[in-house]
């Protein structure tokens, strides 16, 4: 997360701790605070220290000019300026990394997920969904809700991780490693295999009847999905669900840039896997049919990429034909599927069920 704090510090945030924590505030507090808190006092010759610090990057290899232990020290990507300098708060403060992180991945998380879920909605998503019996009055506003409001906080529990990784604690790498392109997809695989194994460890825990109730709940309210129910959870349930990502790079090795794109990938497919599309009926893939048997049915298919670890668990399900078949998508195939969804449900969640089924559909449908 460096290469992103440092454009946004570059482009406008160094401009912004500048302009509301100038480093003249400095005299007004007690230096033992000052330096408890590793807040900055100024320095003399502002000028002179950034055009110093520019010209260390002009002959240095591009993977060579990166502090290897604190973000901020030094400049990476773009220049500094005397700006970087102004505030009370230096780049490499933790608590100016923590308000800057929190920010740029709740703002990044929210339009991620508008852009991805609206054009997944408009050009993917199966609109006869609308048409099940299970699906719920104003559903798309309750799902865009619960995600708004759960994803700042899923972003402020994750942001200690990204602290620990700007301030070196972690095995993130700017280079191609030994191998070449072949490390990187090396890491790419293991990356994939690792997660998808803890993903489905703990899918599986949040499914364990006192962790359930109150936090994985929320989620299952949806039994049909539309694209907007992705991030659709109880904040602590999705934060629980991205800690493999963040554990991976604190015990292997992965290229930073990968981490960027690998991070923003699995917010595409958490999307795609909700969006009711059953294109493919890949027996390896846990894709969106796999995902749909999940909450049409609770006790399925757990995984996130694959479907190994469902076989290796005894939990794999393969999806209905008829998913993949428009045509047989119809109230008769649907009356039958309530059935055996209605029964599950009172077996996972008992009788507690807050759910208010789409009046129209439920009671002219299903006579």
């Amino acid at each position: 997360m460096d290469l992103v704090l440092e454009v946004c510090d570059s482009y406008f945030l160094d401009n912004w701790y500048t302009r509301f924590f100038p480093v003249s505030m400095a005299t007004t507090i007690d230096p033992k605070w000052v330096s408890k808190l590793q807040l900055s006092t100024g320095t003399s010759n502002v000028s002179c220290l950034v055009t110093g610090l520019n010209n260390q990057i002009k002959n240095v290899p591009w993977t060579s000019r990166i502090n290897p232990e604190i973000y901020g020290y030094t400049p990476y990507l773009m220049e500094m300026s005397e700006a970087s300098f102004g505030s009370i708060f230096p780049r490499f403060n933790v608590i100016r990394q923590f308000i800057s992180m929190l920010a740029i991945v709740t703002v990044f998380g929210w339009i991620l997920y508008f852009v991805t879920a609206s054009l997944s909605y408009m050009f993917v998503f199966d609109k006869n969904i609308f048409n099940h019996p299970r699906y719920l009055k104003n559903q798309m506003i309750l799902e865009i809700r619960l995600a708004m409001s759960a994803i700042p906080v899923m972003s402020m529990l994750t942001v200690p991780w990204f602290i620990l990784e700007l301030h070196g604690h972690s095995n993130l790498h700017i280079d191609f490693g030994p191998h070449g392109k072949w490390s990187i997809l090396q890491e790419l695989v293991t990356f994939i295999m690792f997660t998808d194994c803890g993903i489905y460890l703990l899918h599986r825990w949040l499914h364990w009847p006192l962790v359930y109730k109150h936090l994985h709940k929320p989620h299952h309210k949806w039994l049909v999905c539309t694209p907007f129910a992705s991030h659709a959870f109880h904040p602590v349930d999705g934060y629980f669900q991205s800690l493999p990502y963040h554990i991976y790079p604190m015990l292997m090795p992965l290229n930073k840039v990968l981490y960027l794109f690998l991070f923003s990938f699995v917010n595409f497919w958490t999307v795609m896997i909700h969006d009711g599309n059953h294109m493919s009926n890949n027996p390896y893939v846990n894709g969106t049919a796999c995902h749909t048997v999940h909450h049409l049915y609770f006790n399925y298919n757990y995984g996130q990429f694959t479907t190994l670890w469902d076989r290796l668990g005894g939990s794999y399900r393969k999806p209905e034909d008829e998913l993949f078949n428009p045509q047989e998508q119809n109230m008769a195939t649907w009356t039958e599927q309530v059935k055996e969804i209605d029964a599950m449900k009172v077996e996972v969640e008992g009788n507690d069920d807050d759910r208010v089924y789409d009046y129209e559909v439920s009671s002219k449908k299903l006579r």
